[in-house]
């Protein structure tokens, strides 16, 4: 990590309002509303805002896409919204090119701009909701690709003491959907831009179950291709958000040891497991969530989606902690039938 000393910057556009409504700004669409609410277009305007120690003493998180949150409360606190939009070349190489995209960027609308210039890597995280910032802090990955692989820089603004810095990819702690800005390093930072290393001689990932017959029936393996087959299997099995409010996998995919997975499949021989490395095996949260009938349920007003039981969804007027408390049954029904514990994926706002 290193620190940039930084010059005054006079606010243009940043947004301040109290008591806001945050169903419209995450994709559950749960009524939750705010007690302050700041919105940054720049990234100096952070800077401007924490002068004063603004936080001092106070409840705050920062908010991207939405598309990670479930606010179960009202969040008696300031919700800071980096909306800085952008994607530019940094660097270019003979063989990689540095893409920097601003935090507030829409994380689809980077992956369309990498595969229209034939810059590989990311095409399989293609059409995850959310914003450019918060795929670093939750390492967003899909069909056997990782957003950590591609981070060369994650550039920054300390809410401590507003200063900018900048982070190596490498010191970012990227692992199985965790970085150092969750968890324990949550509402130290707020992400402001990073800067992608990305292929020029594109090495296709095709080895996830399904992927490359999808790409087949399109026809040649190309970065486009790849894109449209990622894009078709997501649409067959998750439900969009903006029909159905969800927040994608609400769970993490369970990592277990190779004697923990050689006692469960001896109860359970259809068990599908992964290998994780270092005899360490995934295995599919949905599976077990279906097994234990969940699939198509409801709970009040939250419900499982009914093709997908690792989407718990919002078919209307559920509250955040209606959807918490169906999590939580999912949770213990798992932990009885496989003595499996499941971890939350989406961040829940008490």
């Amino acid at each position: 990590m290193t620190a940039q000393k930084d010059h005054p910057v006079e606010s243009r556009s940043m947004i301040i309002k109290k008591n806001i409504s945050l169903k419209p700004l995450t994709t559950f669409q749960v009524e939750a509303a705010a007690r302050d609410y700041v919105r940054f277009d720049e990234d100096g305007e952070i800077i401007d805002f924490l002068r004063g120690d603004r936080l001092k003493g106070l409840r705050h998180l920062v908010l991207g896409g939405g598309s990670n949150l479930l606010f179960v409360d009202d969040f008696d606190g300031v919700v800071l919204h980096p909306a800085m939009k952008g994607i530019s070349v940094a660097a270019r190489g003979p063989d990689h090119v540095r893409v920097r995209a601003m935090a507030g960027e829409s994380w689809d609308d980077l992956v369309a701009f990498a595969v229209a210039h034939g810059w590989g890597g990311i095409e399989n995280l293609s059409r995850i909701p959310g914003n450019v910032g918060a795929s670093v802090v939750q390492n967003i990955g899909a069909y056997g690709v990782e957003v950590g692989d591609f981070v060369d820089t994650v550039e920054a603004v300390s809410l401590m003491d507003g200063r900018r810095v900048v982070f190596s990819g490498a010191s970012c702690g990227l692992g199985y959907r965790h970085s150092r800005f969750k968890d324990d390093g949550a509402g130290r930072f707020i992400i402001t831009a990073v800067v992608f290393r990305l292929t020029r001689q594109p090495e296709y990932v095709v080895r996830y179950p399904g992927v490359k017959t999808a790409v087949d029936r399109i026809g040649a393996l190309t970065l486009a291709n790849l894109r449209r087959a990622v894009i078709g299997i997501r649409e067959s099995k998750l439900p969009d958000p903006a029909v159905v409010p969800n927040a994608g996998s609400f769970f993490k995919n369970p990592v277990v040891s190779g004697e923990r997975v050689a006692g469960l499949r001896r109860a359970f021989p259809d068990l599908p497991y992964y290998p994780a490395g270092d005899d360490r095996f995934k295995l599919p949260a949905g599976w077990l969530i279906e097994r234990c009938g969940w699939k198509g349920r409801s709970l009040g007003n939250a419900a499982v989606h009914r093709d997908h039981a690792l989407v718990l969804v919002n078919p209307g007027g559920a509250t955040g902690r209606e959807i918490y408390d169906l999590s939580e049954r999912i949770r213990q029904s798992v932990l009885d039938r496989f003595g499996v514990a499941l971890h939350r994926e989406v961040v829940v706002v008490p």
